[in-house]
């Protein structure tokens, strides 16, 4: 359990600054209680895992694939 709160707020901190300002009050509680080592009850971290699902899991993936894909040759380049 402990190592689900850690990483929890190991990826919420790169999305603190998307917070709205109750999302980043109730989130600066559940870190202070973080930080001073406690493990949190089942409630605190029921609302830490719906930041974490919002922010992260269902954060906009950009799609790069434009960028890997392999330039297309025609047979007319490929023939001489």
């Amino acid at each position: 359990m402990h190592r689900d709160q850690v990483k929890y707020f190991e990826i919420l901190r790169r999305y603190e600054r998307k917070f709205t300002p109750k999302e980043l009050e109730d989130y600066k509680m559940l870190l202070l209680r973080h930080k001073d080592d406690e493990d949190l009850d089942k409630q605190s971290l029921e609302r830490l895992k719906l930041l974490y699902e919002k922010y992260y899991v269902n954060r906009e993936k950009k799609n790069y694939d434009y960028i890997f894909k392999k330039p297309e040759h025609s047979d007319d380049e490929q023939s001489d």
